[in-house]
């Protein structure tokens, strides 16, 4: 949706996740040129095979976004766990398709876990591939979202990646922030401030089959009538449950969203009060799908399919659409330079 909005053609998507794949289809495979869309495991697919079948002779890729699977490299795993997920393989799949497809710039987006000490070696392996197929790789940036004008607050991995002979000339990487918090606005005046979640608590659409949230028991409706209103918390919620005694952690679980802030990351339960701060800021019962994507600014008539838990899965799942917007129309000058075969100056540094 972002490199669409961004002006891009979309040429292909790869998912193995059946629910996004129809939600991807209903809304951006529209029209005779929509992208082709290989439903599988990537790891099962020829990366040679795809590009032959999706690009003629003589066509090159501008632009190869990337989304590998986060879980195994998420901060909610503890000690060691994750070192060994299969999942993490999945950035080096990606690699193969940019090794083949050659795309002027290559974008990869993951979870700060990522950088962790104990991911050491797979990210490494990751640099080296680059290096080997020709690829001027940046160092990992973690970028907050609310920095970049989304209403809620969210750090993410991200890595670019040139092909060399590219020019990087005026490319800043990353871009500059345009929002900030009340500490960053004093030392840098132009900074707006964060933007808060109110607006995702207006009316949906009529008809809107993402405007639905979780059903709950009487006793949890309880819990939330005890939250005070735009924030409250586990405690607040007089929910006390087995697993909590002795256990100073997860106070956001049974919060509601404070509306005059950034809303909380939406995760791939942010449909589940159980699960963070995602009560209804005054309504006695978890956010809708819509007000989720809301918060994740999809735009309204972008439709969730799968139902209720497979559709907040894909918003938690998804890059911000503004905030992926915004990086990539940032770099567009670098990718039409490529098309134009304006080359890098020799000896141009590209580190960040």
């Amino acid at each position: 949706m972002a490199a669409k909005l961004a002006g891009f053609r979309l040429r292909l998507a790869i998912e193995n996740n059946r629910s996004a794949i129809a939600t991807y289809r209903r809304n951006l495979c529209c029209g005779d040129d929509g992208p082709s869309v290989f439903e599988g495991d990537i790891s099962n697919m020829s990366p040679d095979a795809i590009f032959g079948e999706i690009f003629a002779a003589g066509e090159t890729c501008d632009l190869l976004l990337g989304g590998p699977p986060c879980q195994g490299f998420s901060t909610h795993r503890i000690n060691d766990a994750g070192v060994a997920d299969h999942r993490n393989d999945l950035i080096h799949t990606y690699f193969e398709f940019v090794r083949t497809f050659k795309p002027a710039v290559f974008l990869m987006e993951n979870v700060p876990g990522m950088l962790w000490p104990r991911h050491a070696e797979a990210l490494n392996r990751f640099y080296r591939e680059g290096a080997k197929a020709g690829y001027e790789v940046y160092e990992p940036v973690v970028a907050d979202a609310r920095d970049y004008g989304v209403p809620q607050r969210r750090k993410r991995v991200f890595i670019l990646g040139l092909r060399k002979g590219v020019s990087a000339e005026g490319l800043e990487w990353p871009p500059r922030p345009i929002y900030g918090s009340e500490v960053a606005r004093r030392s840098d005046p132009d900074l707006l401030p964060w933007r808060s979640c109110a607006h995702a608590f207006a009316p949906a659409p009529p008809g809107d089959i993402n405007d639905v949230h979780m059903n709950h028991g009487q006793d949890l409706i309880e819990a939330f009538r005890n939250t005070p209103a735009n924030g409250g918390s586990r405690k607040a919620s007089g929910r006390l449950l087995e697993c909590h005694k002795g256990h100073d952690g997860h106070n956001d679980v049974y919060g509601r969203v404070d509306p005059a802030q950034p809303a909380p990351t939406m995760t791939t339960a942010c449909i589940n009060p159980s699960k963070g701060r995602f009560v209804h800021p005054q309504l006695h019962h978890g956010i809708t799908v819509r007000q989720a994507a809301r918060i994740q600014t999809f735009p309204d008539d972008y439709v969730f399919m799968g139902g209720l838990m497979a559709a907040g899965q894909q918003v938690g799942n998804a890059v911000p659409v503004e905030f992926g917007r915004l990086l990539i129309e940032h770099l567009r000058p670098t990718i039409e330079r490529a098309r134009a075969g304006i080359v890098a100056a020799s000896g141009l540094s590209r580190a960040a």
